[in-house]
């Protein structure tokens, strides 16, 4: 097992806090929130909610498809017939 270097250490470390300080501001934004009793969602929010977050998750999951299907198949190889191809 190698040993970390003194730079990637650093940058663990740096890493670390920077999720350390999203996990604090985001207790502090829902605890913030949760004090507020005015601001409520009724059910075409949550619908909306809903169909927002699965039509999202669709379109990324076919993208991420069709960017696998398109490498896989060489379209995403260069149009230069006179470049030679590079051995894989």
């Amino acid at each position: 097992m190698r040993s970390l270097s003194v730079g990637q250490a650093i940058l663990i470390v740096a890493l670390c806090a920077m999720l350390a300080l999203a996990v604090v501001g985001i207790v502090w934004a829902w605890n913030a929130s949760n004090g507020v009793d005015d601001v409520a969602m009724d059910e075409n929010g949550w619908i909306a909610l809903g169909l927002g977050s699965f039509f999202s998750l669709v379109i990324g999951c076919g993208l991420m498809a069709l960017m696998f299907f398109s490498s896989r198949r060489g379209y995403d190889e260069a149009a230069d017939p006179f470049r030679k191809k590079e051995p894989r």
